[in-house]
Order: C-alpha cells, then structure tokens, then sequence
C-alpha cells in the first residue's frame, strides 16, 4: 500500500511518509497526543529500518568490538583505532573523564578512522549521482570525527555483465565515484567489484574510508554542555533527497528509476573539498565541542542523534537554516538530506571564529539554534512543530523479533560439468568477475596525498603514515570486499570465508590486521527465509572475524534490497585496516625463485574418498552444476600469521592470495611479460587422495597464498609445523604460464593470459 504525507496535494515520495499503525500507536501513547506532521516525519524516518536497524539490531551484539586498539567502536559517525605507534597510552588506559569528548592526553598518539556506508537504492535510481553521494556521506562521517580523509575503498556489485542495464549502472556508478572523489582529493585505492544475477535488479554501493587524525584532536558525536550553539555549516539546504532514509528501508519497486528519483541526493565535490578543508581548520584550532554529519534524515537526524547521545535535548529554529529553495515547509527543512552540510556544536565564545572560518572557505553557515537541558524542539516562525522526548525520538524505535528460517541452505548433491581443462582455464580467467578491474581503478586519482605506496589492483593498498614520526616507516593496509556468490551458496561458511579472505589479503603484504568494519547487505527482512540466510551471514561473519582476533568496530546495514527481479543473495562486505613496518611482495613474479602454496586445500571426507568441493567457486558459475562449499580452515590464524611472516622474509620475492577463481586465477594473475611460471600441480596442497582438475585449479578456499622465494628452506622453518607447505613449481623468464595437471598440459603466454583478463576493458571502451 502506498503511503502518503500530504503536501499541497503532490503525491511525489518526499510526501509519502508516514507512521505505520503500530509505531503510530506507540508515539501517541508516549506522547500523550497525536504527533504533529513534522514529528510523524521525524518518527518515520528515525525509525526506519535504515536509521534504527530495527530487523538487524538483536544481531549485532554477536560482534566482538573490543581491544586495546579501539578508541571508539560502534555507533559513532566512524570508528578510531589507535595506531601502534607513539601511544604508549593504550585506550584500555584511557577513561571517558580522561579529557573532554574522549580527547587523548598523548599528542604524540596518532589515530585513524574507519567507517563504511551503503547507497544501493540510489545508485539504482540514479548511478552517478547515488555513488558520489555515498563518497561524499562516508568522507564526511570521517570528517566528524576531527580526521582528515586519506583513502577509499569502493566494493560494487552488479547484476550480469552481458546485459545492458548492469553495464550502464556499473559505468554510472565508477564514474560518480570517480569524479567526486577526484575532486575532494581523496584516493580510491583498493575495493571489489562482482557481477551475479541477483543484482541485477538492485546493485549495491558500498563505500569505506579511512581518516587520520593526532589524538588530541578526536571529536565524536556526543553533545557536551547545554548553552552550546548548533551550528550548520556548508552547503544551502533545498528539497533533494527528502525521505531518503525511509527510502531506503523499502523494496524497489519497477518504477523506482522515475518515481524515486527526488529521494536521491545531488551531490556538490566542490563544496565537500571546502567543507573538508574548512572542517580542518575548525579542529586545528579546537573550535568543535562535537559533530555529526548531515545523511539519512538530514538535519532532523544528526541534530536530534546529537544531543540524545549527550543525554541532553535541542531548541532550533528552523527558519534560520540558510535554504536555497522558497517557502520550503518545516518537515521538508528537517528531513531533506542535501548534500555537503555538517552540525558542529560550538562554544557561543567560538561562534563567530566559526563564521570566519566558513566565511573563508565560502561556505554557509548558520546559527540554529542551541543545545539545552532535556527535550527536542524545532520551530518555524511562530509555530512550534517539533516537541519531543529527544531520547524517544533518537533511540525510541523498538527492534523487530524477525522468524528466521535458514532450512533452505542445505549440503546440495554433488553435480559439476566437465568442460576441457583449458576450456575451464581460459573461461573462469576471463570472466568478468576474476578479470582485471584495471577499467575502473584507472579512473581514481589513487596517488593524490602522495601516500599510496602499493596502488588498485593488488591484494591490499599500503598507504604511508609518515605523520607518526621520522623513522617509524609505517605503513597502513586497506582491504575490502565480498563475494555474493559464496554466501549465495552457504550464508554461514561464505561469510566466514570473506572474513578470512579480506584478512589474508592483508596478510601477503606482510600487515597485521588492527580492525574491520562491515556493510551487512540484505534482502527483505519480513520473510523468514531471506532474514535466515542473511542472520546466518552475519553469525559467519563474527565468527571467522573473532577467530582471527579482528574487532569489528563499525558497520551499516542496509535492507530490503528487493526489486522486480528478486532479493539479493546475503553480501556482507567487509573493510579491514592494518598496519606493517616492511616492504611488501609484489604481487607478480620475479621470475627465478621456487613456487610454494602456503595452505592446504579444503579437505575430502574422512575416508578420502571425495574431491574438495567447488560451491561458490567462479567455476560452478560459470558453467553451471551444484555443490557445497568447500570446509574452511581449522587454524585460521596460524595461516595469516605464517603468510605475514614469509611476505616480510628476506627471501620472499612475491606473494599472492588464492581465492577468486581458484588457483589458476592466482597463477595467472602473478604472470607478466618477462616473468613466467613451470608449475606441477597434481596434489597441490590437498590432504586427502589425489583430487579431480577442476578441484585442483578452481577451488576457492580461502587462507592460502602462493609465493616466490629464493629460499625455500627458510619458508618452511617460518611455517612449521603450523600450515603446510607445499613445493609446486618454479619461476622462469619466459612470460608463459606452464602447468601439469594429472598429465594434461596446460601453456598460455602472458600476452593471451592478458588478452583473456582484459574483457571490462574491451566490452566498455
């Protein structure tokens, strides 16, 4: 049933919202009346599912958050991790009443932020303008936090790459990304793309970044003292992107890419880059008391989320928010979600070095009101339109006890076609999801800020920290990514898998892992069904991330990413930072050390009787068939251990994760022009009886990784009697990837292997 917030008789969806009858019930009960149109509003968006996470909350708490390192976890704008690095002031020996806002004591400690957010329904509306407004959102969460922004990741999923559609909204979205984080002078270094038939009514845009900041400069969004100003600095406020957040929190519907186009943000790079540098200067002079930036339900939301997080309330006047449309209502100024606008609350002796500041970056900014000592209370002229528990408002909406049902996934019969080797070879390399993603990342600007030492492309950037002090050589690592046709298959286990996945491509830089946040990617929560895949995607997720000791600080969830063609399969992307003090392995061949995979392989059943199993592999995709997914390691920390430590040996010349596509994807991703390969792989690293093939190559089981080395002796006194290692090969000179394979022989030049790799680039320039 469509619902309706009426508004001079339009019908468009910025006057579609409206309370549903329980929550109606409950405000009016807690009010002891009806709400006004503004609050219903208000209430409607603040408890959507976008905004309140009311299907996913009880589910959250399976995270383990905590550490030495966290300085903020969960539920500020970003997450803050310690460096470890000049802080010797662990956050363990940090208090709340340490200074004021959570500020540290030690200005030689260096922190970074950490946040990830989705704009899937958007980028389906809109592409271009949906993905550079997801950049501009996360930037922007960074900024609240005192951080300066130094990197991005994109991770993006798609529907089909044969048909049209999928095309124009990938080429829509890279470009969105593309032109606003160029423009705001943040790289894009490291994230994923997928294409899988479950997207192709719904993409999804997920968008991390990470920020630095000294300790000293930490803001969060907790409110401070009554008597403080609020203030909205940045850019004018009009009528785009009204009702967004309950937008988001529902299926799109067949007519979504005309009839929801309002609710999709405009986005303005200039001004974020005005607001970025203006953002510095104002926590450079410690002029912010707190601060949250304006996203879902706009200036309702961060201002209302502000004060109940200080357990204190609001007084604004609606009329003085600097607006850049006329007679604009006081719902409409409350929930717009007009892009390139920050809430600060300032000391009243800070505000007018406030104004100048943003009088010299040419932005707006208005004074609107002040934080006072209990409820929220919003005005429009004469009239009051907003009076409410701000608690209630911000923190009110009950969470939903969802049915889940999770009998669907079962262990399917094992049955897989049998192409020619070379025909499985050259088809999962050449598919669109294993090939080189060199179209996309050559459109970001990965080198501005000069940090990026390894760039797009690898298995993990690592961006230099030089602020940390002269000689400390640190690098951070940045990872992220999902794989939806791995939880399509098993939501448990593929989800675990991409928890290890993520943190092994840390691991072959030679990077200890420090945090993770999540972006937690379902379908409609209402059908037992489809929220029993996606709870089980969640436990998997915590599980693996506990098991490898990597606190997850932050996430988002987005729901109801239904459309006309059906739900998405269960993506949990994850975003994971850590830290290195040495060089990293390049990721191809030096061309004359001995090959090792490092890993076994899933293992057979307990009699050896069966082959390691292809579920979710780019194999069972793309030639079709059935089978379960693979078992996954029993000691997934040992193996990122062992691979961090033989990525920094002396005698490591290159290493690369084995995952996408199975083996033959990794060996002819790590193939180059002058650097080639000989490899044997019969019983590469499988514990059981001699497998099939296509096991051999294409299995995906996560946690293993091939290296080059010119000293194999030492690579194996490093893994012990921890992982196993097994010798498959030798690098050669040659540019040819050379493979025995139960007596078949496989040979490709470096030149076709490219040629196979290269089909975004043919299909899109």
């Amino acid at each position: 049933m469509e619902k309706r917030f009426a508004r001079g008789g339009q019908t468009s969806r910025e006057n579609r919202m409206a309370l549903d009858d329980a929550d109606r019930e409950l405000v009016t009960s807690e009010l002891g009346r009806e709400p006004t149109p503004a609050e219903a509003a208000l209430f409607e968006n603040l408890w959507s599912e976008h905004c309140a996470y009311r299907s996913s909350r009880p589910l959250l708490s399976a995270f383990d958050s905590g550490g030495e390192q966290v300085a903020i976890g969960p539920g500020d704008d970003a997450a803050v991790v310690a460096l470890p690095i000049g802080n010797e002031a662990s956050s363990a020996d940090r208090t709340d009443g340490d200074a004021k806002n959570g500020r540290g004591d030690d200005e030689s400690a260096w922190y970074v932020t950490l946040g990830i957010e989705s704009h899937n329904h958007p980028s389906f509306v809109d592409p271009y303008d949906g993905a550079a407004t997801g950049v501009g959102g996360i930037v922007r969460d960074t900024l609240s936090m005192g951080a300066y922004p130094i990197a991005l990741a994109d991770c993006l999923y798609f529907g089909d790459f044969e048909r049209e559609h999928s095309k124009y909204l990938f080429e829509g979205v890279v470009e969105g990304i593309s032109d606003y984080a160029n423009a705001i002078g943040v790289p894009t270094v490291t994230g994923s793309v997928a294409f899988h038939p479950g997207f192709e009514g719904n993409p999804l845009v997920n968008v991390a970044c990470v920020g630095l900041l000294p300790s000293d400069r930490l803001v969060t969004a907790v409110a401070q003292d009554a008597g403080n100003d609020l203030v909205l600095l940045g850019n004018s406020t009009g009528r785009d992107g009204l009702g967004g957040a309950s937008f988001a929190s529902e299926d799109l519907a067949e007519d979504a890419e005309t009839a929801d186009r309002p609710a999709v943000q405009v986005g303005d790079p200039y001004s974020e880059k005005l607001l970025i540098e203006a953002n510095e200067a104002l926590c450079e002079e410690g002029l912010v008391e707190s601060a949250r930036d304006l996203g879902a339900a706009g200036l309702g939301g961060a201002s209302s989320e502000l004060v109940a997080k200080g357990g204190l309330g609001a007084a604004i006047d609606l009329g003085r928010v600097h607006q850049r449309e006329p007679n604009m209502a006081p719902t409409e100024v409350l929930l717009a979600e007009s892009q390139e606008r920050m809430c600060y609350e300032v000391a009243p002796e800070n505000t007018d070095r406030v104004k100048e500041i943003a009088e010299r970056f040419e932005l707006g900014c208005s004074v609107i009101g002040r934080v006072v000592e209990d409820r929220y209370v919003c005005t429009h002229g004469s009239e009051r339109v907003v009076d409410l528990p701000v608690e209630f408002l911000a923190e009110g909406a009950p969470a939903y006890d969802r049915p889940a049902d999770a009998s669907a996934v079962g262990t399917p019969d094992r049955d897989l076609p049998s192409p020619s080797l070379e025909e499985a070879f050259a088809t999962v390399v050449g598919s669109p999801n294993t090939a080189s993603k060199e179209w996309v990342y050559r459109q970001y600007d990965h080198e501005v800020g000069l940090r990026t030492r390894v760039p797009p492309g690898d298995d993990a950037a690592l961006l230099a920290i030089r602020e940390a002090g002269s000689g400390s050589g640190i690098d951070l690592a940045f990872a992220a990514g999902a794989e939806p046709n791995w939880t399509a298959c098993d939501p448990y286990v593929g989800a675990q898998a991409i928890a290890l996945e993520v943190a092994t491509n840390l691991a072959v830089k030679g990077a200890t892992p420090l945090a993770a946040v999540d972006c937690l990617n379902g379908a409609n929560p209402e059908r037992p069904g489809t929220f029993g895949a996606f709870s089980n995607s969640v436990s998997g997720l915590a599980d693996m991330c506990e098991a490898i000791s990597v606190p997850v600080v932050g996430g988002n969830v987005s729901l109801y990413n239904d459309s006309a063609t059906g739900p998405i399969p269960p993506t949990p992307t994850l975003s994971m930072i850590g830290t290195t003090d040495d060089e990293a392995p390049p990721t191809q061949l030096h061309g004359d050390g001995t090959l090792l995979l490092v890993g076994d392989r899933a293992v057979a059943d307990e009699d050896g009787s069966s082959p390691p199993r292809l579920g979710g592999s780019e194999y069972v995709l793309e030639f079709g068939g059935r089978d379960s997914f693979p078992d996954l390691p029993a000691n997934p920390s040992d193996r990122l251990s062992v691979l961090s430590d033989l990525a920094r040996a002396e005698g490591t010349l290159a290493a690369h994760d084995v995952s996408h596509g199975g083996l033959a994807v990794t060996l002819a991703e790590m193939v180059g022009e002058d650097a080639g390969l000989s490899a044997s792989i019969d019983s590469a690293g499988n514990t059981g009886e001699a497998s099939d093939a296509a096991a051999l190559l294409f299995d995906e089981v996560p946690g293993r990784a091939v290296i080059e080395t010119a000293d194999p002796e030492r690579a194996r006194e490093i893994a012990a009697d921890r992982v196993s290692v097994t010798e498959i090969g030798t690098a050669t000179d040659d540019g040819r990837l050379a493979l025995s394979v139960h007596g078949e022989e496989l040979s490709f030049s470096a030149t076709s292997i490219a040629t196979l790799r290269d089909v975004i680039d043919d299909e899109l320039d």
